[in-house]
């Protein structure tokens, strides 16, 4: 429950509205995001994905799959700007990297089970594609990337 805690934590801090969070408005659909996807550190050891994924607290029922950005957050928001493409699921706010940026995929490792949940790390230099909201336009959504 540290994401509910981050939320609230969070709006409090910017000034954002408490009650009506559990609706995940934009705002708290972008600190979501961030909290998720983006750390601009660079992974240091094989073991990275392992402790990131439990201190943001992704470990609740073993998330299979999450990819770290590690860039500053005003270039992943730069995205949002950058080349238009349609999501996966047919809508149309999801925007390309025109650069490659430095990512980490976590990968669940079977037989892996909570509250013992154990990740592979992949590093890979990769264009991103996210789904962007809002005003200001942020990232709401990691979509993919490609190499």
């Amino acid at each position: 429950m540290a994401w509910a805690k981050f939320v609230v934590l969070s709006s409090l801090v910017l000034g954002l509205p408490v009650l009506g969070l559990a609706k995940f408005d934009v705002d708290s659909l972008a600190l979501k995001f961030q909290w998720q996807h983006i750390d601009p550190t660079l992974p240091r050891s094989s073991t990275y994905c392992n402790q990131k994924m439990e201190e943001q607290d992704m470990t609740q029922g073993c998330k299979p799959l999450n990819t770290f950005v590690h860039e500053p957050l005003e270039k992943v928001q730069a995205v949002c700007f950058q080349e238009n493409v349609i999501c996966k699921d047919g809508q149309t706010n999801c925007y390309w990297s025109k650069c490659k940026m430095h990512t980490t995929d976590c990968h669940l490792l079977n037989p892996s089970m909570y509250p013992n949940c154990r990740y592979q790390t992949f590093q890979k230099d990769r264009y991103i594609i996210v789904a962007c909201q809002g005003n200001p336009f942020v990232p709401v959504h990691y979509e993919t990337s490609e190499e």
